[in-house]
């Protein structure tokens, strides 16, 4: 019964564009860590970070004046924001910078695939009706010993810059946290998702132009390849990012729109192995595909049978697309 409708000439233009916006979606993440360390060739980590907020800033602003879309209004509306823009924005974009001073791309691409392992250990202790079931559990448990292979610890982490490792572990931290904290503070918002995102990056860019001078000096000059790796970390792997998985999300579901964290860390290695030279060794596509199985098992969802209702991903998913990784 569904091939009849699958079949039809409109159906399958629908499927196409979607498939086809996915991919490119996966690229842009998958390239952003790229970005990043071209980027940090020539500016500080804080100043990579605040032209990655500008640019995609002003991305989400275009869209908002095209679909004449308003600011949120009230003051904890506001305070919130101020603080998921710190948690699921300023605060990981600036960690990831700065890890990339010190290691490869891929592995921060590949550190940022464990969020929904964070994300999934978190849930279980600030969110009483995430229930925990054997298959997310043991999900976690692949997930961090993927983690483990990665790093290589029966080697005694010989060859790894344990700080900078640390950084983009804990940038992927914070972007579950930030999540858990809209979902208990924005999620029943009568703000518009465009809207709220909006003024979420907005203020996170803030942020950002007030701390960024405090500790960085005006650069020397402006290379024209990093100031561009700077501009596209913006304009693709932020602005063009949310709007895009926004629009999968609203066409595909969350549940396929999701796919997309599986595909950015692969695409992200091959990226720093083929475009930067970074080496390769076999623990890392090893540990990573470790991960990866891990994380697709810890955003396992409820059988049919379950009492769980279709709401609560669609909504978690949508707190998610804030951090337009």
């Amino acid at each position: 019964m569904s091939t009849s409708v699958a079949s039809s000439p409109a159906a399958a233009r629908r499927t196409f564009d979607w498939r086809l916006r996915f991919g490119l979606l996966s690229l842009v993440w998958g390239f952003s860590f790229l970005f990043m360390k071209v980027g940090t060739e020539s500016f500080a980590p804080f100043q990579v970070t605040l032209g990655r907020l500008v640019f995609g800033t002003a991305v989400v602003a275009v869209a908002m004046a095209v679909k004449r879309e308003r600011l949120p209004r009230g003051t904890w509306t506001w305070v919130h924001l101020a603080v998921a823009g710190f948690l699921l924005n300023a605060l990981p974009f600036s960690l990831f910078a700065f890890s990339e001073l010190t290691i490869p791309s891929s592995l921060a691409g590949i550190c940022n695939a464990t969020s929904p392992l964070w994300g999934m250990a978190l849930s279980l202790v600030a969110l009483s009706e995430d229930r925990p079931t054997r298959r997310r559990v043991a999900g976690l448990g692949i997930g961090f010993l993927g983690v483990l292979t990665v790093l290589g610890v029966w080697q005694g982490f010989h060859g790894l810059d344990v700080t900078g490792t640390a950084l983009a572990l804990l940038a992927s931290l914070s972007y579950p946290v930030g999540w858990i904290y809209v979902r208990r503070t924005l999620a029943g918002s009568s703000h518009s998702h465009l809207s709220l995102t909006g003024a979420q990056l907005g203020l996170a860019t803030v942020q950002l132009a007030v701390v960024t001078p405090l500790f960085t000096s005006m650069p020397a000059g402006f290379p024209v390849v990093p100031l561009l790796a700077v501009a596209a970390l913006g304009i693709l792997g932020t602005g063009l990012a949310f709007l895009i998985q926004y629009d999968l999300v609203a066409e595909v579901g969350p549940t396929t729109a999701q796919m997309v964290t599986y595909f950015t860390p692969v695409i992200a290695t091959a990226a720093g192995v083929a475009l930067l030279g970074e080496s390769l060794s076999w623990s890392t596509p090893v540990g990573a595909a470790i991960v990866l199985a891990g994380a697709a098992l810890t955003q396992a969802r409820p059988g049919p049978g379950a009492t769980t209702g279709t709401a609560e991903p669609v909504r978690r998913t949508r707190e998610r697309d804030k951090a337009t990784a």
